[in-house]
């Protein structure tokens, strides 16, 4: 589950509780409001658990590729400590916890739930055959823009597919930096990523991924009528992730490590530009 290591959860959780966030005045409610709260804890404890779910999916059908990289070779599953079928039976009751959270949910929500388990299934395999395996990434981890959107209206409007848009393309970012870490392993057994498809010009790539993530949260609060407070806030997050593309050595695994870690801090910054921004707390 890397219960050891939570930015996985995180980076789960964010584009759910800007959503909730964002929505939550289009129905006259704000962040304080209880219902608004305890949405916000299922999400969280719900990225938890699916998080944990989709680790263990992931090392299971990538244990033979595991095997052969340095950094995953530890893992349970390929280094032998939890059987295949363990793994399964685990992957079945934390599955079972998602659902019962997912079943407090909204009819919409729930639907869009059930449909992300599809996304969630293909994204192991996406490294198999494309160059681009973060994009399948991005559409699955960032679901809880749509699902959370949904737990509060009922419905989706433009405001919140901007929402995972954004989200797409800072996964796109974070996870291109993150898998600069196993670049010569993976060329070396032929899996496919972004790191090694943009290679000596990912960092003009990043500039965009990150210029587009700002573009798409500015064009979120817009649709939703956000107050102005959150559109200045979005200047602190475009610094958080100019430093991250100015700053790292991608040739250092323990900086793309320590950039790809800082994006936690990245997703505290929008949600607080969000609460700010918010008819009923606005400046």
């Amino acid at each position: 589950m890397r219960a050891d290591r939570p930015i996985g959860t995180w980076l789960l959780f964010w584009p759910g509780a800007w959503a909730i966030v964002l929505a939550a005045p289009q129905v006259g409610k704000y962040v304080l409001y209880p219902e608004i709260l305890y949405l916000i804890g299922l999400f969280l404890v719900g990225a938890f658990v699916m998080r944990g779910a989709g680790c263990v999916w992931n090392d299971y059908t990538d244990r033979e590729i595991d095997a052969q990289v340095a950094r995953t070779a530890s893992r349970p599953i390929p280094s032998g400590q939890v059987s295949g079928s363990s793994a399964l039976i685990f992957l079945g009751v934390l599955l079972l916890i998602g659902f019962l959270i997912l079943i407090q949910l909204s009819w919409a929500a729930i639907g869009l739930g059930v449909a992300s388990l599809a996304l969630i299934t293909i994204y192991p395999f996406a490294k198999r055959f494309t160059w681009w395996p973060q994009v399948f990434l991005g559409l699955a981890i960032n679901w809880g823009a749509l699902m959370g959107w949904a737990a509060v209206t009922g419905s989706l409007t433009l405001a919140p597919i901007f929402l995972y848009l954004a989200g797409i393309c800072w996964t796109l970012g974070y996870d291109t930096i993150y898998a600069h870490q196993d670049k010569e392993d993976d060329a070396l057994i032929g899996v496919k990523s972004t790191a090694l498809r943009l290679g000596a010009n990912t960092k003009t790539w990043l500039w965009g991924f990150y210029g587009l993530t700002l573009v798409f949260l500015g064009l979120a609060g817009v649709f939703a009528g956000i107050g102005w407070v959150y559109f200045a806030g979005l200047f602190m997050g475009g610094f958080h992730l100019m430093r991250q593309v100015r700053d790292t050595d991608l040739d250092r695994p323990e900086e793309c490590l320590a950039a790809f870690k800082s994006n936690r801090d990245f997703g505290i910054i929008i949600l607080a530009c969000l609460f700010a921004g918010t008819p009923g707390t606005s400046l």
